[in-house]
Parts: C-alpha cells; sequence; structure tokens
C-alpha cells in the first residue's frame, strides 16, 4: 500500500446506499481544501444493491474498501487502519457535506491542538416531507468531562458529533480500536464518548446534512415498527453497558461518568419501558435515578412529594399506563401546580 501520509483521511462507511452514495461521494470529493491534502475512502459493509459499483466511478480519487456484512463497528475496525490522515472525517452514505467542512474541521483542530476531535452543527433533512432543519449548539466551544457540570454541558453537544458531523485525531482512534462489532450501529456514539473525555471542540455552523429517511436504524421510535424500535433499543443498552467503564478506565471519575450518562440512560428505560413494558420496580428505579441526578441537593419536601406522587405511581401503575400518563401531565404544563406544592432547594 502507498505509504504517503494525508493532513486528512475521509471515511465513508455505507450499505444498501444506492440511492444516496453518490451524493455523499461528490460531497466531499468537492471539499474547498487541496485535494493533494486528503483521501477519500469508502467502505462498504456488503452492500447487496449497486452500492459498490457506484462508488467504483469515483476512482482513482476514492478508494473503495469491501467486506461482509458485520454492520458499523465491523467497518471502522476493517477500514481506519487502511486509512493514512492525521485527522479522520466520517461520513455515513446515506448523509452528505457542505463545502466547507473539511476546511472548517481542520482549521478548527489547528486552533484547538488538545481537542480530540470537533464536531459541529448540522441540516437535518426529512426526505419525505423535503423540509430542512438547522440544529446547532448554543455556543461554540469545548467540552470535556473535568467535573459533573461540565458533564452537563457535554451532553448537550453530544448530538453534534454523530458520524457525518465528527473528525477525530488519529491517535485516540488506535487507542480507542478495535470497537466491540456487537455496535452494529451506534458505534460512532462510542468514539465521540471516548473523544469527549478527552475534549472536543464545538463549532457552531452547520457543515453536513443528516439525511432522516425510512431506513434509518436511529429514527425508527417513530414509527409502529416494534422490531426495529426493540432492536435500537438493546443496541443503545449494550452501548450504555460500554460507555461507563470505559470512561472510568480513561480517568474520568465515576460520577463525572454518571452525569454526562444519566440522560440518555433515562431516555433510554423511558422509551423501553412506555414501549413494551416491563416490572413496576424498573419504572421505579429509573425514575428516582433520573431524580437523583438532576436534583442533587432537592429540599426535605420536595424529596417526600417526589417519592410519594410519582414514586408511588409508578408502583401502582404499569410502565406503559404510568409514562402515558406522565406524557399527558407533560403535555397539560401541570408541572407548575407541582412547583406550587413543593419546589426543590
Amino acid at each position: 500500500m502507498n505509504s504517503r501520509r494525508f493532513r486528512a483521511s475521509v471515511l465513508i462507511d455505507t450499505y444498501n446506499h444506492e440511492k444516496y452514495i453518490e451524493q455523499a461521494v461528490v460531497s466531499a470529493m468537492e471539499q474547498d481544501f487541496p485535494a493533494s491534502d486528503y483521501e477519500i475512502v469508502v467502505v462498504d459493509d456488503g452492500s447487496t444493491d449497486r452500492t459498490p459499483e457506484i462508488v467504483r466511478k469515483f476512482a482513482p480519487r476514492v478508494r473503495l474498501l469491501t467486506k461482509k456484512n458485520g454492520g458499523q463497528a465491523s467497518a471502522f475496525n476493517a477500514a481506519v487502519p487502511e486509512l493514512r490522515g492525521e485527522i479522520i472525517a466520517f461520513l455515513d452514505g446515506d448523509d452528505w457535506w457542505r463545502r466547507e467542512k473539511l476546511s472548517a474541521a481542520v482549521a478548527a483542530f489547528a486552533e484547538h491542538p488538545d481537542a480530540a476531535a470537533v464536531g459541529h452543527g448540522f441540516f437535518e433533512f426529512c426526505e419525505r416531507t423535503g423540509k430542512t432543519k438547522v440544529c446547532v449548539p448554543e455556543r461554540p466551544g469545548l467540552a470535556d468531562l473535568t467535573t459533573s457540570e461540565r458533564a452537563h454541558g457535554a451532553f448537550q453537544v453530544w448530538d453534534f458529533f454523530r458520524t457525518s458531523g465528527i473528525a477525530v485525531r488519529r491517535e485516540i482512534l488506535d487507542r480507542l480500536l478495535p470497537i466491540p462489532e456487537g455496535l452494529v450501529f451506534c458505534a460512532d456514539t462510542l468514539i465521540s464518548g471516548a473523544c469527549i473525555a478527552r475534549g472536543v471542540w464545538a463549532c457552531q455552523e452547520p457543515l453536513m446534512y443528516y439525511r432522516v429517511h425510512g431506513e434509518n436504524l436511529c429514527a425508527f421510535e417513530r414509527t409502529g415498527d416494534d422490531a426495529k424500535a426493540r432492536r435500537r433499543s438493546e443496541m443503545h443498552e449494550l452501548l450504555f453497558e460500554l460507555l461507563e467503564p470505559m470512561l472510568v478506565k480513561m480517568g474520568v471519575r465515576r460520577d463525572v461518568a454518571w452525569a454526562l450518562l444519566y440522560p440518555y440512560f433515562t431516555e433510554l428505560m423511558r422509551f423501553k419501558l412506555s414501549r413494551f413494558g416491563g416490572s413496576r420496580l424498573n419504572a421505579f428505579r429509573t425514575e428516582m435515578r433520573a431524580f437523583a441526578a438532576e436534583y442533587p441537593n432537592p429540599s426535605l419536601r420536595y424529596r417526600i412529594f417526589k417519592h410519594t406522587a410519582v414514586g408511588a405511581a409508578t408502583l401502582l401503575l404499569p410502565p406503559r399506563t404510568f409514562y402515558r400518563a406522565k406524557e399527558w401531565y407533560a403535555g397539560k404544563n401541570l408541572g407548575r401546580l407541582r412547583e406550587r406544592v413543593a419546589k426543590s432547594a
């Protein structure tokens, strides 16, 4: 293999994206970044459609790696060792970039030499409606896990480090690989979590388009497909089981790791219990854990209110019923009544 080094590598992971892959590849090729300074590599995860055929049209500018279908983690494990860039910028085969993406990411790394990764805002494009929504961080800045307060802030920008929005220093990936291949999807979240532990820079400018379509593996909670929703839930549980010990091993205090992860874990458990049911005890534990994380120093009055009202409801009602009632309560904005009864310190 040619041993030439590049300032950056673009890694496009794809599986059965024949409708979208050309747009992704072209967006990587048309960057306003010197073509001699970056390579483009596509890893095809065993597509059964015309995806590899379409990618081959762009050789030799674009290099294609093929493998048996195994999921996102296995694709990253196979492809990253083949890359020759100091910075790895990821792109899903069904998304695409703005022309300024790569130059902005490389400039941010130069300006913030301690950042393990750079993320940014994005445009969410809904294929069904044709509408585009702009999603950006409230403000640009550094996110890390030095304290619980910083971890809460890091959670707020975590979504801006999704696959097509993250660029990572090669040395971080070399330490992290191999990624557990049980992560058929969501492997990017493990990477971004590791980077946040080292410190990441969030740019405010939207630099990529995230496409929402019927085959999105992480967007089907909006549909009635229980099989896909259950699969997503199981994958996110595995991800959570991997994230906490990984962060602690990297030197993050356990309480700080939990401050980052509790909103994610709470959302996961609430979704699972409301969609598929479960034990009342699990619902109780989920709500009490969320309360403890959100209110580390509540007043005695508020603690009593939370345990007697919310806690009792989780133990009396089936989880599906409880979460339907919780959704109704939030929809009616009845939280103002709670504040009158018992306000946290």
